[in-house]
């Protein structure tokens, strides 16, 4: 996709630093849970762990939006931090088994997803408002392609180089990603001198479909956090196959997942039919996450790419809308604001499937993950009654 302000290879350095962004992030993720319960923590643990990702994202990400539309910073530079902060959770991650060392690392991994606020805005701002679903697109499938790349290599890896090679890998790209970065330019928006932070947090704060959309999002995110980012790996292998298969589940989960999103980078969904495919969406992943546990294998991949494709459809078109309330102003706030609300879904919904899996077990994960996909369907109703009323 064509924008007027970067040349073909800045345009290819920067969607490079993004793919080395996610993948400093996510090249462990596939087996972490494994990883976990092998070095002797228990599931609420393990839970706590997961989901620590989201805490320092829920606490960074709207207030650093604020913070920089007020100041008038730079965002490239908010960009190098995240990844200096992903080289050191993974130093952490590979040198410590400890539980604190461990949960301090994967804090620091959330502190660098926190940066993903000034990627979004600094990549929406080379394109016209009426591309921001298609650019929002392009960078969600950025993300989910890292995220395949990434999450298949993860088990590969660990077979040649044994359990901490990964997050080694994680330290070096993101010192590549750093260095991408350098010969990207940035479009600098005039500081409204006029207004204090405070003023741009309550104007960020009253912008009641923002609301809306981050709770879609959230619903999303947890959902992704309770599956192929949190108990579904470890699911596959308490069923008794080994971790060769956790493979097959990423391909299964990822490629409907990362094919919707690349289609929604270049089709033009009309605003209209918007909340009717969210709708669909999340009421087709709540079907699809409810059979998983009376599935035999075959199945469980199949459910997984039903679910990949619902989210597919969600998470790049509620991206898009939230980039476009940005373009009305206040960008980096709406945007901040946004992913503070959709990371509580990733620190919600591994943490409470590890205490149901503590109380119950792994099952009892993906009903907790298909009432959530039923709520989504609840507030997309109420979203589009709205809509239709105003």
């Amino acid at each position: 996709m064509k924008n007027n302000y970067l040349t073909r290879v800045q345009h290819t350095a920067f969607l490079a630093a993004i793919f080395c962004f996610w993948f400093a992030t996510y090249i462990y993720v596939p087996t972490f849970s494994v990883y976990l319960e092998r070095i002797g923590l228990v599931y609420s643990q393990i839970g706590i762990i997961l989901g620590a990702y989201g805490i320092t994202q829920i606490l960074l990400r709207w207030p650093l939006g604020v913070f920089l539309e007020w100041l008038g910073g730079t965002k490239k530079k908010w960009l190098v931090i995240g990844f200096i902060a992903a080289t050191i959770s993974g130093v952490m991650l590979a040198l410590s088994e400890v539980f604190t060392v461990v949960l301090i690392g994967r804090l620091l991994a959330g502190v660098t997803a926190s940066m993903w606020v000034m990627a979004t805005i600094m990549y929406g701002q080379y394109f016209p408002p009426f591309k921001s679903t298609q650019a929002m697109s392009t960078m969600q499938f950025m993300t989910v392609f890292t995220q395949f790349a990434s999450m298949v290599l993860c088990s590969i890896l660990i077979s040649w180089f044994g359990w901490e090679f990964p997050f080694w890998m994680a330290a070096l790209f993101s010192l590549v990603g750093a260095a991408l970065l350098i010969g990207i330019p940035e479009i600098s928006v005039p500081r409204e001198e006029s207004k204090s932070w405070v003023q741009f947090f309550k104007e960020t704060a009253k912008l009641k479909e923002v609301w809306g959309i981050a709770s879609l999002s959230l619903i999303g995110h947890a959902i992704l956090f309770v599956t192929i980012f949190g108990f579904s790996p470890l699911y596959i292998v308490e069923l008794g196959y080994s971790e060769s298969m956790i493979p097959w589940l990423v391909f299964a989960f990822f490629i409907p997942h990362m094919l919707t999103s690349l289609g929604l980078a270049y089709v033009h969904v009309k605003e209209a039919h918007i909340f009717h495919i969210v709708w669909a969406s999340f009421l087709g992943a709540a079907v699809f996450l409810v059979f998983i546990p009376f599935s035999s294998l075959i199945f469980v991949l199949l459910l997984h790419a039903g679910v990949g494709f619902t989210l597919g459809m969600v998470l790049p078109m509620l991206l898009g809308r939230a980039a476009l309330f940005g373009k009305k102003g206040n960008g980096m706030a709406v945007m901040g604001m946004f992913q503070s609300l959709y990371a509580i879904g990733i620190f919600i919904g591994p943490y409470f499937s590890g205490e149901i899996a503590n109380i119950w077990n792994l099952d009892a994960t993906f009903y907790f993950a298909a009432i959530l996909a039923l709520i989504g369907v609840w507030i997309t109703m109420g979203m589009k009654r709205k809509i239709v009323s105003a």
